[in-house]
This record gives structure tokens, C-alpha cells and sequence, in this order.
């Protein structure tokens, strides 16, 4: 706002206003005392509902409306409670990971290593299950924010994803009533240092999802928070990420390998979902590796998907000091 007020937004056609302010007008009490959008989620049952009468009511022509370019957007729910991540579940990126490192049967050309991995996903969808870790929510930011790079690493990849944010909690949630459970979606961009992934000094231990994918400002969310009402299938939406001007990802939503539903019951069967959290659901083909090419100082990372709007990160090296 004018007064530099961090409020909650309410947006249509890419107009924002409080919806403080809006709810007050039009009757809305329960919406005009939410501090924040986790307080929205945290009573997701009333609250949808009395958003979607909300928006019967109002036009981008009445009352304060800004363009998003005149606000600080903030991170779409700041901040989520837990976040969790889906790791390998987009079928053309695992393919194209093996195939860039060679990883499989001694003896195949390019065309055979390719085919061996392709079956391997048929059968990891088949019998297998998803693959799921956890994010600190203190790597969160806003969708315009700066990207710091920061001095760990030499490797900084991006990662976009839909992400899946949840209204209503649980516990080994049944499949079959998963989507129940889920708010709406945005936009993430899951920041990797590629060269932190794998620990060396005791290769026993694996991956080190921690100074990977932990660091301040690893994870862009947003700009919107869009109920689910208004994304119809979210397993057919097209996403796109630019580095500097070159389209790196371009892809859609249906080459996931478990679906929202499954990840949500895969997730929820070892912890207890709560409102408000974000479940990231993968990143299609194209990240750095595959190119080698990371992000450097000065490149502008744009990413959308389909319906939930587009990010803005201007990469800025960390001083060393």
C-alpha cells in the first residue's frame, strides 16, 4: 500500500486489492479480520467459501486496485508451516539425468542408456514409490525477489515446479479424498546447488538436501496463491522457464510420474499434514545439468505456469565478507 502495510491481496485479472478492505464493504467479516494468508488456510473451510462470494461481488473497477508492479509481493503464503518436496518425478528429467551421467549398464550408447532408463521409470511408476524430503521454510521468498548466490556454491540451478498448498490437514490421507486437502496452487522454483548434492567425505550418507536446497532464497513462492476451483486439472498445465533471455524448461504438468494424489498420500502416510503447508510436486526436464550452464551473476530467471502467473529473479552474487 501506500503506507508500505503489508496486507493480504485480493487479485482479479492481475489487479490487487486488500482484501481486508474489500471484505469489510461486502459484508465479509470473517475475511476482513484474516492477518494473513495462513490464517485464511487455517480455517480453509469458511474461508473458501466466503472468497468465492467474495468474488461474485467485485470488479476491478471499484474501490483502491493496484497493479502488481506497484507492490512488494511477498511470498504467496508467508510463511508455509512445513514444505516438502518430491524429488525425481518428472519422467523426461530422470531420463535425461541418467543419460547426462552416464549412469547405468556398462556397454550402451547413448540411444541404449536412454531406452535402459525409460524402463526403469515404467517400472519405478509400476512398483515403486515417491520420493519426498523436506525444505527449511527459511528458504522461502518472493516471487520478484533477488536470487543471492551465494559463496558455497559454483553450481546454482533452478528447478521449476508446481506446488501444491494445503487447506485442510491430515494423516494418512486415502488417495481418493487427497485433492480434498488441498487449497489451491502456485508457482516455486526449487534453487539446487548441484555441487552440495552428493557428500563426499562419506559417500554412505548420500544426498545433502540440507545445504543443497536450504539456503536463503532457495525457494521463490508465488506470486498467487490460486484456489484449486480455478485450475481444473492440474496434472495438464504448461510450465516455462526462461535463464537470460534462453528457454531452458518448457514442458507440461502430465509428464509427472505419481500424481498430486499420490504424493499426498505417499507424504501424509509418515507426517501429519497441516494448513498451510506446500508440497513442491517435481521439476520437468531442463535444468542446468543437462545444459551445463548454471546461473551466474546478472541473469534474469523468469518462470511461468499456466494459469498461476509468472516469477522475476535478478541473480545477485553474494560479497564475500
Amino acid at each position: 500500500m501506500g503506507d508500505g502495510a503489508r496486507f493480504v491481496g485480493f487479485v482479479v485479472n492481475d489487479r490487487v486489492a486488500s482484501l481486508a478492505e474489500l471484505a469489510a464493504d461486502h459484508g465479509e467479516g470473517d475475511l476482513a479480520n484474516a492477518p494473513s494468508v495462513l490464517a485464511l488456510l487455517e480455517t480453509w473451510s469458511t474461508s473458501e467459501p466466503a472468497l468465492g462470494r467474495l468474488a461474485t461481488k467485485v470488479s476491478g473497477e471499484e474501490g483502491r486496485w493496484y497493479a502488481l508492479s506497484e507492490l512488494h509481493t511477498h511470498p504467496a503464503v508467508n510463511l508455509p508451516r512445513q514444505v516438502f518436496c518430491t524429488g525425481a518425478n518428472y519422467r523426461k528429467h530422470v531420463v535425461d539425468l541418467t543419460v547426462d551421467a552416464k549412469i547405468g549398464p556398462d556397454g550402451l550408447d547413448e540411444a541404449g542408456l536412454r531406452r535402459w532408463a525409460e524402463a526403469m521409470m515404467d517400472e519405478r511408476l509400476a512398483n515403486g514409490e515417491p520420493y519426498a524430503f523436506t525444505k527449511p521454510v527459511s528458504a522461502v521468498s518472493g516471487a520478484f525477489d533477488p536470487l543471492v548466490l551465494p559463496v558455497t556454491t559454483i553450481k546454482p540451478d533452478w528447478e521449476l515446479e508446481l506446488a501444491v498448498v494445503i487447506g485442510r490437514g491430515g494423516y494418512q490421507i486415502p488417495r481418493g479424498q487427497a485433492l480434498d486437502h488441498v487449497a489451491g496452487y502456485t508457482i516455486v522454483n526449487d534453487i539446487s546447488a548441484r555441487d552440495l548434492i552428493p557428500r563426499t567425505d562419506y559417500k554412505m550418507l548420500g544426498t545433502d538436501w540440507l545445504r543443497s536446497k536450504g539456503q536463503p532464497g532457495f525457494l521463490p513462492l508465488g506470486p498467487y496463491l490460486v484456489p484449486k476451483v480455478f485450475v481444473p486439472d492440474p496434472h495438464r498445465l504448461q510450465m516455462r522457464l526462461t535463464v537470460s533471455g534462453q528457454v531452458m524448461q518448457d514442458e507440461t504438468t502430465a509428464d509427472m510420474l505419481f500424481s498430486i494424489e499420490r504424493q499426498i498420500e505417499y507424504i501424509s502416510r509418515y507426517s501429519r499434514l497441516l494448513p498451510g503447508d506446500v508440497i513442491c510436486t517435481g521439476s520437468p526436464a531442463g535444468n542446468g545439468t543437462h545444459y551445463n550452464r548454471y546461473l551466474r551473476d546478472g541473469d534474469v530467471m523468469e518462470a511461468e505456469i499456466e494459469g498461476l502467473g509468472r516469477q522475476r529473479q535478478i541473480c545477485v552474487a553474494q560479497q564475500h565478507g
